[in-house]
């Protein structure tokens, strides 16, 4: 087995200065703007829509009657999860070169003999239309356990992402200490969806996190993050990714089988350096993908960046 040492570093595009690499400690969060192409991000807007009229028929994604336009395909789609599992363009940005050597710079930069391997376990493709809401105060690695702390998510943006259309929100440094905030349920609320929302910490801090189309946001597993309601008339798209050491563990739970303290399931995707448990095989799609839909309003005008279908059938 390779041994971890910084002689070992893998070679990939070292695309962080220092300073950021410190701003990621520190706060952890990181906004690197224009790291997608204006072609890139085309190719983005054009795979949701394939995605959502099923060009790759799966359990939950039935190809959808010609009559559907590509508009009302995914005018109700909150998000796509795990999108990796059917679409060779969402692996081919789980692999960008770009993000990928950001990642081997940042994802173990807290560990002291971190080599820059990196492994993929989740993908999201956020829709978000207009009035849908936003997802409440929450932590990710309650979801993934890493127990390296090495959780880092990658937040694409396909649109512009700002306070109306309801963009991260974020609170600098609520990574550092490494603890995990309790949950309840939000109750009704207009603001966000029904997922569970952490509490018992100062939002005040909190700042949003306004970005360009193209622009790569960064989170630490640990970060207190949110985002509002969508409060435009104008999509917010973004492709999510969650990625980890490549020497970490990932004990995903299994509703069939007790959850083994030593496995990770193997339904990874390396994405930089050494994938050092290759030897377990990667393992068959355990799940399919599947659309997390909207309960806001289903009944409004299509919004103004409404998709071009000439260009997407």
């Amino acid at each position: 087995m390779a041994a971890i040492c910084e002689d070992n570093r893998i070679d990939v595009p070292r695309v962080l200065s220092e300073k950021q690499l410190q701003d990621w400690l520190e706060d952890g969060y990181l906004v690197v703007p224009d790291l997608l192409s204006t072609d890139e991000l085309d190719e983005l807007k054009q795979e949701t829509v394939a995605i959502s009229r099923g060009k790759y028929p799966s359990e939950n994604l039935q190809p959808l009657p010609e009559h559907i336009t590509d508009t009302e395909a995914i005018a109700n789609i909150l998000a796509i999860q795990h999108p990796h599992l059917i679409s060779p363009v969402i692996v081919k940005y789980v692999k960008h070169p770009k993000i990928a050597g950001a990642l081997s710079q940042i994802v173990g930069a807290h560990l002291p003999w971190w080599d820059g391997s990196v492994k993929c376990m989740q993908t999201m493709l956020f829709v978000k239309p207009p009035e849908f809401q936003g997802q409440a105060w929450h932590q990710d690695e309650l979801y993934i356990q890493t127990r390296d702390r090495s959780l880092t998510g990658v937040w694409i943006a396909i649109d512009d992402a700002n306070v109306e259309n309801g963009c991260l929100r974020v609170i600098p440094g609520s990574h550092q200490k490494g603890y995990l905030y309790p949950q309840r349920d939000p109750g009704s609320s207009d603001e966000f969806d029904n997922d569970k929302m952490s509490y018992g910490f100062d939002e005040s801090p909190a700042i949003p996190v306004e970005v360009k189309a193209g622009s790569v946001v960064f989170f630490q597993g640990y970060l207190l993050h949110c985002s509002l309601k969508n409060r435009s008339d104008r999509y917010r798209r973004a492709l999510v990714i969650h990625c980890m050491n490549g020497w970490s563990m990932l004990p995903w739970s299994n509703p069939d089988l007790p959850v083994p303290s030593t496995g990770d399931r193997r339904a990874i995707i390396p994405v930089a350096g050494i994938d050092p448990y290759a030897w377990k095989g990667i393992a068959e799609h355990h799940r399919t993908p599947f659309l997390r839909r909207c309960t806001a309003n289903t009944n409004q005008l299509a919004p103004q960046n409404s998709i071009d279908e000439s260009k997407m059938r």
